[in-house]
């Protein structure tokens, strides 16, 4: 046995293991946004039952904002997956655009409303913090992937749109972040300020680890 041959054996282990892992991810990822979205969707029921309890009379004082935030972020939440489908965007460019304009102005809405409820959020200053950077990154991060969409740098396009997105299923793994720490015993301001930071931090970092690792992109169809 030469000394190549067990590396020769361990790369398609690790090539499988690195296929299931992104399977995994196609089916969590759409499965897990169109539960929060649903959840979510229940805001709009305007029944004061549905809010956090903590934050119920400050999402009352603040209904517009909030309902713009959380109807963005619905929206968006839904279509994002859509617009990483390559099949989609090869055969219905014409529907990719327009799911994608659609996502863009529900980020727009989701970025605005959260700017303006952010700071009246719990356990100030760190957590509405935590919030408004969140929602400053989204709304730059979409402006962008816009900018070099137009320019048709579809490469640039999407790698900020990956960004964006991993950004808005913050919506996501900041739910998870509460439901796995608060058994734990840790103060709820710990556990809820945590989540406002790391939610997100660790979505970027997994984006800048997969867009490291993705293979280059064709060129932007125009039309």
């Amino acid at each position: 046995m030469t000394p190549h041959q067990p590396a020769a054996t361990e790369l398609p282990t690790a090539a499988r293991k690195s296929g299931a892992l992104q399977r995994a991810g196609r089916i969590a990822v759409p499965t897990l946004a169109l539960l929060v979205a649903a959840v979510s969707a229940r805001y709009f029921t305007l029944d004061p039952d549905t809010f956090l309890e903590d934050q119920r009379t400050v999402y009352l004082a603040h209904l517009a904002p909030l309902l713009l935030h959380v109807g963005g972020g619905v929206v968006a939440l839904s279509l994002g997956p859509l617009q990483f489908l390559p099949g989609l965007r090869a055969r219905r460019p014409a529907l990719h655009r327009w799911t994608g304009r659609t996502y863009v102005l529900a980020t727009a809405a989701l970025g605005v409303g959260g700017l303006l409820i952010a700071p009246h959020g719990l356990y100030p200053p760190f957590s509405p913090l935590g919030f408004v950077l969140l929602d400053v990154l989204t709304l730059t991060t979409t402006a962008l992937g816009v900018q070099h969409a137009r320019r048709g740098r579809t490469a640039a396009h999407r790698r900020w749109m990956v960004r964006s997105y991993a950004l808005m299923f913050t919506a996501v793994t900041f739910r998870l972040w509460l439901f796995l720490l608060t058994p734990t015993g840790l103060p709820a301001s710990v556990v809820y300020t945590s989540g406002a930071w790391a939610s997100w931090i660790v979505n970027l970092a997994v984006a800048e680890r997969l867009l490291r690792r993705g293979p280059a992109q064709e060129p932007l169809r125009r039309g």
